[in-house]
């Protein structure tokens, strides 16, 4: 199925920035805020939807939703860590203890992430 990206509606409740996709499956990130911190737990696009940049597109917005309401953000799932690897000019947004981290650390983060990740899946 083919769609646009400028077609993909992305909404969000307290808990889920979400996209209902084409064939009615969901794309989503759930997420937490406390004291000012936007915590992303799980990032999740239907396997025949990866690979189209909506797991980025539900982070750009999690990311504006971050700056329009003064949050940091703590990135806990592995995806949400990889895309601060790609987009260094959003770490301003990170807490302290991501923020300062260099390349190779945030990549080992990813790295340790994604295999705790697939070791719950097994």
């Amino acid at each position: 199925m083919v769609y646009t990206m400028e077609e993909l509606e992305i909404k969000h409740t307290s808990r889920v920035i979400y996209a209902r996709l084409p064939d009615n499956s969901k794309a989503f990130i759930k997420y937490s805020v406390e004291n000012g911190v936007m915590k992303l737990w799980e990032t999740y696009t239907p396997p025949q939807h990866r690979g189209k940049g909506i797991a980025r597109r539900l982070m750009e917005y999690a990311v504006k939703m971050a700056r329009e309401n003064n949050w940091l953000i703590e990135p806990i799932c592995s995806y949400s860590v990889y895309y601060f690897i790609k987009h260094p000019k959003e770490r301003d947004l990170l807490v302290p203890e991501y923020r300062n981290m260099s390349d190779e650390e945030l990549k080992e983060l990813f790295r340790k992430r994604l295999e705790e990740e697939q070791s719950k899946e097994d």
